[in-house]
Formats: C-alpha cells, structure tokens, sequence
C-alpha cells in the first residue's frame, strides 16, 4: 500500500467517539464550577477524538436549573448533552441523593437510545451511582471505561455523619455502587495517589492508571491575575495570608480565625516590649499579618460572627471568580490550605492555584500523601489540624522570614508548571484513553 493510499484509508476511518460523563462542570458564560472535563474534552478533540460531553441540567455551583438552550452551549469543538435533573438545595441532604438517583436513570435511557455511538466512556465519581450506570453499560456493550476518581463516597460522608450501625445502613448504597464500578472498571485516573490506587481494593486485578492532578490552566491563571491585579489594593506594610474555596464541614476556618487572633495578640505584645539591644529575636515585632477569606458558603454567617468576637484580623472577600482569585493569591503573602483533622480530601483543586501564585503554603491536611509532598518538594510547612497555637506559630515563621518565603515560593511555582498545568498534565489521560481504544 502506497502512502498516499493509506493516509486517504486513515482519513475516510470515523473518529473514534468518547463520551464524557460529569455532573459538574463549567460551560459557557458560567462563573462557577470545575473545568476539568471541559479541559480534556477540548484536548480529546484535538487529540483526533470526537467528544460527547455529557452534564446534567442542574448547574451544582449556582443550584439553578441551566438554559440549555442557549448559544453559549453550542458551537463548541465537543458536543453538549444535557441530562434532565430535578436539582437540590443543599451539597449533602436526601435531596441531593435523590437527584442524582434520577439523572443516573435518565442516563442510562439515554445510553440505551444511542447504543453503539461511542468507543469509550470516561466519567467521575462520585456520584458513584452515575458512574455505575457508565461502567455496567460499558461492560454489556463490551466497551471501555475509565472512572475519574475525584473524592471517595461514602467515606467523605462519614466525616459528617459517622453514627455506629446508622452510617453502615444509611451509606451502603454508595459502597455498593464504588464497588462495582471499581470491579467493572477497564482503567482509573485518580486526582491522587490515594484515590488511583483506591480501585485495588475492591478487585484482584490490575488495571491501567495515572494519577492527574486537579491543576488549572496556569496561562490562565496568569492571565486573570494581571487584568485584576489594579483592583486588589495592599497596604504597605501588612502581610496577607490567603484562604480560596469553599466555607463548609471540611475546611476549618475556625482555628484559622483563632490563630489569626492570637497572632495579632502576640505581635501587640512584642511590639510593645523594650526594644533594647539584647531582647531575644523571637520577641521582635513583625508585621502584621491579616487573613483574606476569599469564597463562600454554609458556615459563613458563623465564621464571620466567630470572627467578631475573637476580635481577628480577618476579611470575608466572598465568592471571586477565577480571575479575582488568582489576583487576591498573587497579591498575598501566604497561602493557607486549611481542613478539619477528620477531612479525607488529599490533594484537592484549589492546590493548582495556591502553587501558582508563587507563594509558600501552610497545609493542616491530614493526607501522608499531600504532607509528603508539601515536605519533598519545599513549597510549604505541615501543622497539625485544629491546632490555633500550632497555626500560629508556623504563620509567624513565616512572616518573620520573607527569604524562607521567597525559595518556598519559587519552589510551589515550579511544581505548578511541572505537574499542575491542565494543558500538560492532561495528556497523560488522553494517551490512556487512546492506549484503550
């Protein structure tokens, strides 16, 4: 066969069709939500790959039903498809079981209308009884399945609820579901090492996998600090530590708030000490150090008043798009990735935009995998979890030390680029998924 032959052969094959499944994700002209699947569906398409995206109609960040038809959802280089959802009011009550309960249905009659359309399904979980209906109607119709594993249900639930026997009955349907989709599953890509090995346990044998970070688009991420920067105004003399997500059960803001109180007590003191030659270099003042609270959320009413009466240098920003975000991280001094001891997230996606800003990050996460990291790779410094006398002290480490800063910084910048960069790291999927087909 000549190559002209060929390459006309290789032109006439169809594209191979991926379906891509997730029932949270960024579209259009919204301002909320993970960009994650619409990221690899563009690359998928570039990659030679049709792509059907598949989302539910109920947008998760704004509880809102969404317009489908508008032309912000068409047009794309991938295909939307929306699935009926009756949607929910709150991120864990019945209502939200519910509701997935029924767009797992209409997913699968949807499934069944287009039998033998696609070469491959990759979907998140959880939801996990989403992913199941991906993973069972793959095996029938002997096509792959990948399972994006971006949190672990019902373990996560356990941490807010985690009542003897009670918990066993109520979050079985939910173990249940993980199981078979991690029995049925032809490859895993977890957004850590703990979540991609985390199929292992419920199967013998072994499978594809890659650990993909969450990460972000970093140009991006450039891009928007520098349009907002002029809008984020900083004293000169103060130093900001930064919280970015969610106000919620996970993230403890409270010793957060506590600890910030306590470090301004603290700086007052030595502050107001002599400043005569000999007084020990931990007694020397430093500058102050306020925390900026950029998001929102269930707890924040509480937070706020906790805040007030601890009498703590704390600013609540509300929610920012991603844009204001990357300019409040660049324009700090200190990044803060706070969780409650019992949290079992390990690597989670605000991680992306902390490493970019180029600024050092404190982590309380209880996760060996994400602390080991944080140690190995120089970016930041552990403290134990609901600690604020602990949290303190690693804050004003740093704010007595901007050289230690600085190389930390630097060192959280280059992970960024090397490992968090959505446009580099995510052909690590694209090439599983090909090696698949």
């Amino acid at each position: 066969m000549n190559t002209q032959t060929y390459t006309q052969r290789a032109q006439a094959r169809p594209r191979p069709r991926i379906a891509v499944v997730t029932m949270g994700v960024k579209l259009g002209d919204e301002t909320r939500g993970y960009t994650r699947f619409r990221v690899l569906s563009e690359m998928l398409v570039e990659q030679g790959f049709d792509v059907d995206l598949i989302t539910s109609s109920f947008q998760h960040w704004e509880k809102a039903q969404r317009d489908t038809s508008k032309t912000c959802y068409q047009g794309l280089p991938y295909n939307v498809v929306f699935i009926d959802e009756p949607g929910y009011t709150r991120n864990l009550d019945l209502q939200r079981i519910r509701s997935h309960r029924v767009a797992a249905k209409n997913l699968r009659e949807r499934f069944e209308r287009t039998a033998g359309r696609y070469s491959l399904i990759y979907s998140e979980i959880p939801p996990n009884d989403v992913a199941r209906v991906c993973a069972e109607y793959a095996s029938e119709h002997n096509i792959p399945y990948v399972a994006d594993i971006n949190d672990l249900w019902p373990e996560a639930m356990r941490m807010v609820v985690n009542i003897p026997v009670l918990s066993d009955v109520a979050f079985y349907p939910f173990a249940r579901d993980a199981k078979r989709v991690y029995q049925l599953l032809s490859g895993a890509v977890g957004t850590s090492d703990e979540y991609t090995a985390r199929p292992a346990k419920d199967r013998t044998t072994p499978y594809p996998h890659a650990t993909v970070y969450v990460g972000n688009d970093l140009a991006a991420f450039d891009e928007g600090a520098r349009e907002h920067m002029a809008d984020v105004v900083k004293p000169e003399g103060e130093l900001w530590a930064v919280y970015a997500g969610t106000l919620g059960a996970s993230y403890d803001l409270a010793t957060l708030i506590k600890a910030a109180a306590l470090l301004e007590k603290r700086r007052a003191a030595h502050t107001a000490r002599t400043t005569a030659a000999g007084t020990a270099k931990r007694h020397r003042p430093f500058p102050p150090v306020k925390v900026k609270i950029l998001g929102d959320g269930p707890d924040r009413q509480r937070l706020e008043e906790l805040a007030r009466q601890e009498n703590a240098p704390v600013e609540f920003l509300g929610y920012q798009d991603h844009g204001s975000m990357a300019a409040w991280l660049r324009a700090s001094d200190i990044t803060v990735n706070s969780l409650v001891k019992s949290a079992v997230q390990s690597i989670v996606t605000k991680i992306g935009d902390y490493l970019a800003s180029g600024k050092p990050m404190i982590n309380t996460g209880s996760s060996p995998e994400f602390r080991n990291k944080v140690t190995t790779d120089g970016f930041g410094l552990n403290v134990v979890a609901e600690n604020p006398e602990a949290l303190a002290d690693v804050l004003e480490e740093l704010a007595r030390n901007p050289s230690l800063r600085k190389i930390m910084g630097a060192r959280g910048r280059a992970v960024a680029e090397r490992e968090f960069d959505q446009r580099t790291s995510y052909l690590a999927i694209v090439n599983l998924l090909r090696n698949l087909i």
